[in-house]
């Protein structure tokens, strides 16, 4: 029997009570707290997430617009294809990440289960392509060239393939009408990321989870008008996921269709002329290196010289937008991005830089003027040109007495304008130069536009490059270290070049400013600057802002907004200078260095301006330059490691011209013959629908029949001077 007394008792229950009830108390409070706040204080936040839990979204993609040539012709537009897609997602909640999935999928498509796993597999900074680079959260496409049995073998077997799809899809296509192959101009799409979907989700385009994204060229610039609106389609569906109504739909809103200033027949032309011209300058004796020269790049412009359009654009090598459609090969990628590939991706008509050579001559030849030498004053013109110690040589050491400025342009003296050049670098002060010295060669290349982008609608345009004293002493302070550490007084002539630049890189050298004068040394230019140059001294001194679209047509046809050439400048001599200059461009083509090239030209009916340009490169082969223009059109052509200017450029440019005017060999012109015998206006008829009933062209063959413009296309691209 217990000794505790009964009070004793009684007390401790009572407090165990008490505990109790505050324990509940406490309990029933925080309950209470918490169903305030989620049904009063955020009740309508939780309410509207409950009814969003039962509505689902179906996303239907927009149509991807077109891009067309300027008659019509699409250079990209979209096909129906059997696309096989698998869901990431339902990969990882299988065992070992659904590789059994699929190594069955990769034998259907008849691939191998690595390039399978390789496709489906994210990128990151360590992964090499193909990978997806898109939301994980997204159907990864395997591949877009599904078989109709392949697709009907997933589907009926559909419990050995959980999470894979196979459905009619619309892809990209780039069709390349009549073998205008027009790569790096279109450029190509790729998958959206998670970065680029955050980004632009405060926007007026925002990015949904299927979209592709431009990523070069005019799929790029234009991306945001081409790639038009998803709709969504909101269903309400009960606890069971079945659907019960619909709440809202958002019509999918096609994207517009892009209209360029290409002409897919002029484009198919100027890409096979520059072809076959590196293919004949690999088959010509280098005698200063002993070999055949490589030719192993180049870029060719056509552009209206009256507003700045661009009618054709080509760079070699090139590649085929196609191979990225569905995701890239492992293969195809190592390809276009490998050390041997050559960069294919790059457009050099924008983006390759080069020493210019003596096309760069129009610009000495108006900096001699603005700084007080007579255009058709006398100057001589020795074999030579000494400078320092060092000799400065004609091209072939010819000398031709004393001549003027247009003369020199004419037979391409460089030693007028070493004289010139040197002169005003005696005037400016030399090695120590004056304060504030005039630099006329420098100030006017940039006022004709060098050294800065011209405003083209294609991205990652480089600058190229005007070495004036800014430079020079930006690039000292870059390299002087390195320079001293390897340079040598009497090593070899790398060392040597080091030596003198650790000393005096830092200043303007009177071999500098001579070898500038002809476009050599270390300015870099680009073909598309070197256009619009060309273009601008034809139209009477207008800098126009290149451009290749001309118009954006809504998906609708009912909208069209027209793209207007604008200007950046005007090229800074008088109007008599620029006839003085047209004068001896003509000159140049009729009884100067590219008189050979333009015989039985038609001059009286349609005056030719031409210049050539033979480019010395450290450790290369010379870069072929020629650079030309009409009262219609400028046409700039490079070859990187070709030859001369008018030796490699030369037969190409005349055969894309003639192609042009409808001329045969002799000169003749025939208007039903020429593909463009005036710069383009129209815009393509466009349906209310966005159909366009665009021409077709047909690639050559001699086998076929052919309409008189085909046959046409067939004589150009069949004969060879």
């Amino acid at each position: 029997m217990s000794n505790i007394p009964e009070t004793g008792r009684t007390q401790r229950v009572q407090i165990r009570l008490v505990v109790i009830q505050v324990l509940v108390f406490s309990l029933l409070l925080t309950l209470g707290g918490r169903l305030w706040y989620l049904q009063i204080r955020n009740g309508q936040e939780y309410s509207e997430k409950a009814k969003n839990n039962h509505v689902q979204q179906v996303v239907q993609p927009a149509a991807r617009g077109s891009i067309l040539d300027a008659r019509g012709v699409p250079l990209a537009d979209n096909e129906t294809r059997l696309v096989v897609s698998v869901s990431r997602t339902e990969l990882m909640k299988m065992e070992n990440d659904g590789k059994g999935v699929l190594t069955r999928l990769a034998d259907v498509l008849d691939m191998k289960p690595k390039e399978v796993f390789d496709k489906v597999r994210l990128c990151d900074a360590k992964t090499p392509q193909p990978c997806w680079n898109g939301s994980p959260y997204q159907p990864i496409p395997v591949t877009d060239e599904a078989t109709t049995q392949q697709a009907l073998q997933i589907r009926e077997r559909a419990e050995d393939f959980p999470g894979v799809t196979a459905e009619p899809t619309a892809v990209r296509r780039y069709p390349a009408p009549g073998k205008a192959n027009t790569a790096q101009v279109l450029g190509y799409l790729s998958p959206v990321t998670d970065e680029e979907i955050t980004k632009a989700q405060d926007t007026d385009s925002p990015y949904l989870r299927s979209d592709q994204v431009g990523r070069s060229g005019l799929e790029r610039t234009y991306d945001k008008e081409l790639r038009g609106k998803a709709g969504v389609t909101r269903y309400e569906v009960d606890n069971l996921g079945r659907v019960i109504g619909q709440a809202k739909n958002d019509e999918a809103k096609p994207g517009a269709s892009v209209v360029t200033s290409i002409d897919a027949r002029v484009q198919a032309v100027a890409e096979y002329e520059l072809n076959e011209a590196m293919k004949t300058a690999r088959q010509s004796f280098d005698k200063n290196t002993g070999e055949n020269y490589k030719a192993d790049s180049g870029a060719v412009v056509v552009m209206e010289a009256k507003t700045g359009r661009v009618v054709a654009m080509a760079s070699l090598p090139n590649y085929d937008p196609n191979a990225w459609v569905g995701g890239i090969s492992a293969k195809d990628y190592a390809e276009l991005t490998g050390k041997k590939s050559n960069f294919p991706l790059l457009n050099r008509a924008i983006q390759g830089q080069a020493a210019p050579g003596s096309i760069f001559k129009v610009i000495s030849s108006t900096a001699a003027v603005n700084a007080g030498y007579p255009f058709d004053g006398n100057y001589p013109c020795p074999s030579s040109y000494n400078v320092g110690g060092q000799t400065f040589k004609n091209f072939e050491s010819q000398g031709y007495g004393s001549i003027t400025i247009g003369r020199a342009l004419e037979v391409s003296c460089d030693t007028v304008y070493y004289g010139i050049a040197h002169k005003e670098w005696l005037k400016d002060g030399g090695i120590k130069p004056k304060k504030h010295p005039k630099d006329w060669f420098y100030k006017t290349a940039h006022q004709f536009g060098l050294g800065k982008e011209t405003g083209i609608d294609l991205p990652n345009e480089v600058t190229g490059r005007v070495p004036d004293r800014k430079w020079k002493q930006d690039f000292y302070k870059a390299n002087k270290d390195a320079w001293c550490k390897q340079g040598k007084k009497d090593g070899t002539y790398v060392e040597q070049i080091a030596y003198e630049n650790c000393l005096e890189g830092d200043r303007m050298r009177a071999g500098d400013s001579v070898n500038y004068s002809i476009g050599q040394g270390d300015t870099l230019v680009t073909p598309i600057q070197m256009a619009t140059i060309y273009a601008a001294i034809s139209n009477g001194g207008t800098l126009y802002n290149p451009t290749v679209g001309k118009a954006i047509v809504s998906g609708d046809g009912k909208s069209v907004e027209e793209i207007k050439p604008k200007s950046h400048g005007k090229l800074p001599f008088t109007r008599k200078t620029r006839n003085e200059i047209d004068q001896a461009l003509a000159g140049v083509a009729t009884r100067g260095s590219a008189a050979w090239r333009f015989g039985g030209w038609p001059q009286d009916k349609i005056p030719m301006h031409a210049k050539t340009g033979t480019a010395e490169v450290y450790g290369k082969q010379t870069t072929s330059w020629f650079a030309t223009y009409t009262k219609d059109y400028s046409i700039v052509m490079t070859i990187s490691q070709g030859g001369t200017g008018s030796g490699a450029s030369g037969p190409a440019v005349r055969n894309i011209y003639d192609a042009l005017y409808g001329l045969d060999d002799s000169g003749k012109q025939d208007l039903k013959k020429a593909l463009l015998p005036t710069p383009q206006k129209s815009l393509p008829k466009i349906q209310h629908d966005g159909s366009i009933d665009a021409p077709q062209i047909k690639p050559y063959d001699p086998n076929s029949q052919k309409t008189p413009e085909e046959q046409t296309l067939a004589a150009v691209l069949g004969r060879r001077d």
